[in-house]
């Protein structure tokens, strides 16, 4: 066991937010996702974070988090960024999607403002994670865009203290939002739920253009290193025909050098009925997205050391072999193949990460937090 401390003081839960406007018949619309939410006084937006009080929209959930642990990078998942190093991960609650098989629908979903037990500020953050050596702060768990403002202050205190940031999101968000939060935002994983709109409104509660338009923002017009996930549901977003061509679109529009992550589908929330995804099809989903010319393609939610495996686009060769979040074999020089001498995309340091695989739950308290 390890005992870190770590002083969480008196913290406002409730700021202002930029991103809103005024109709004639005096209702607010926050003008933060495609949703465009809109309240009368007293009033909270689906997401359920974000309110209207005192005539103006608000962040109720402002240095309050659903809970905070140390994460291997790759459970993001990132494995082209800082690869075997640890992520301090947190989250708050509430979601602008409704997606019917969320897995972490306990806290997306949660309508309870005690679900946001602990409460740390950026300074403290950045605190914890220094003195826990994780080499940047991961916004997870329920998705960042709906609490911009907490994020946007925790990753300007981790920039001040050299630690990098990450967002694990769906990217629903409009364009003007979307720049102010990627502009702080130094890794992502973007959930590509579906390559189809029909699953997106009658599934997840969206629209899929908006998805699409945030991962051409990110590879046109910013810096930050993206990874793409899809959640493979059996007899929803399974079709060969819907592989092709959601690897299709990837590789015309962002490049065959960002990271594809099929990840197997476990029964949760609404969709208890739906088997679980078979690693035959994880394996198929690989397949094609590779044969559609993705270079880097991952099998995620199973034991399968060849889809956790980081190969040359070039030669093949194993460069980063895996077991599950665990590095085996580090095969990189200076981020490029030893055998043939291609780069290998991604954010390389000359070594991996020693982290592992393991997780280490972090409890924050006014009187300190133990680690276990």
């Amino acid at each position: 066991m390890r005992i870190v401390i770590v002083m969480a003081g008196s913290l406002n839960s409730t700021v202002a937010t930029d991103y809103w406007s005024r109709l004639d018949d005096g209702r607010l619309v926050c003008e933060l996702c495609p949703r465009a939410c809109k309240l009368g006084e007293g009033q909270r937006g689906l997401c359920f974070v974000r309110a209207r009080e005192d005539d103006a929209i608000v962040l109720t959930s402002y240095a309050r988090s659903s809970g905070f642990a140390v994460d291997p990078i790759e459970k993001k998942p990132l494995n082209h960024f800082l690869p075997g190093t640890p992520v301090l991960s947190f989250g708050t609650a509430g979601c602008n999607l409704t997606c019917k098989f969320c897995q972490n629908w306990d806290i997306s979903k949660s309508r309870q403002m005690d679900t946001l037990a602990d409460a740390a500020g950026p300074e403290e953050i950045v605190q914890a994670a220094e003195r826990l050596g994780c080499r940047s702060v991961a916004f997870t768990y329920n998705d960042p865009v709906i609490f911009l403002e907490y994020a946007r202050d925790v990753a300007a205190a981790c920039k001040d203290a050299g630690i990098r940031t990450v967002a694990v999101t769906a990217g629903y968000i409009n364009p003007e939002p979307r720049a102010e939060f990627f502009s702080f935002i130094d890794a992502a994983n973007i959930d590509l739920k579906a390559f189809d709109d029909d699953f997106y409104r009658r599934i997840a509660g969206g629209r899929l253009a908006p998805v699409l338009d945030t991962l051409r923002y990110l590879r046109n017009e910013t810096d930050v290193w993206f990874e793409i996930t899809n959640l493979v549901i059996p007899e929803h977003n399974d079709s060969d025909d819907e592989l092709r061509r959601l690897s299709a679109w990837i590789v015309e529009e962002l490049g065959p050098d960002v990271p594809l992550h099929f990840s197997g589908f476990h029964p949760s929330y609404k969709m208890l009925d739906v088997p679980p995804t078979s690693r035959a099809t994880l394996h198929r989903a690989r397949s094609i997205a590779m044969q559609e010319g993705v270079h880097h393609v991952y099998t995620g939610n199973v034991h399968d050391r060849e889809g956790d495996t980081t190969c040359c686009a070039g030669c093949g060769t194993a460069l980063i072999t895996r077991d599950w979040y665990q590095i085996l074999e580090w095969n990189l020089r200076d981020g490029c193949c030893p055998t043939c001498g291609t780069r290998c995309a991604g954010v390389f340091e000359p070594s991996s990460g020693a982290w592992g695989a393991r997780p280490l739950l972090v409890k924050m308290r006014p009187d300190g937090i133990a680690l276990s």
